[in-house]
């Protein structure tokens, strides 16, 4: 089974910046991002396809996070600028149990996780 290993995470001030990034063990299909508040269920952030790259957003990080993939490296990345406190989360990557063009949005389509990286943004 496939393994992923998030990094990058940290604590910064609002209107900072953050990349993160994922590796994978193994080539994989559709990938994403998630995050998730104590208490809270785990929601999407962006997902890039394999091969054709589309990538799609949540709302509320469309035009301040940038996701890309290395399909070479097996890696996706997570640019994250002008971050807000209500950023703040545990960050997931994970991959799909298929390869759909447009990545789905639900965490139960997808089968594989990292353990997560924190973030933390402060006013």
């Amino acid at each position: 089974q496939v393994q992923l290993v998030e990094s990058g995470g940290g604590s910064v001030q609002a209107g900072d910046s953050l990349r993160l990034s994922c590796k994978a063990s193994a080539r994989t299909g559709t990938m994403a991002w998630f995050r998730q508040i104590l208490g809270k269920e785990r929601e999407f952030v962006a997902g890039v396809s394999r091969s054709a790259g589309v990538t799609n957003y949540a709302d509320s990080v469309k035009d301040r996070f940038t996701i890309s993939r290395d399909n070479v490296a097996n890696t996706i990345a997570l640019q994250m600028n002008a971050l807000k406190p209500e950023d703040t989360a545990i960050y997931y990557c994970a991959t799909d149990r298929g390869s759909p063009f447009v990545p789905n949005r639900r965490p139960s389509d997808y089968e594989t996780w990292g353990q997560g990286t924190q973030v933390t943004v402060t006013a």
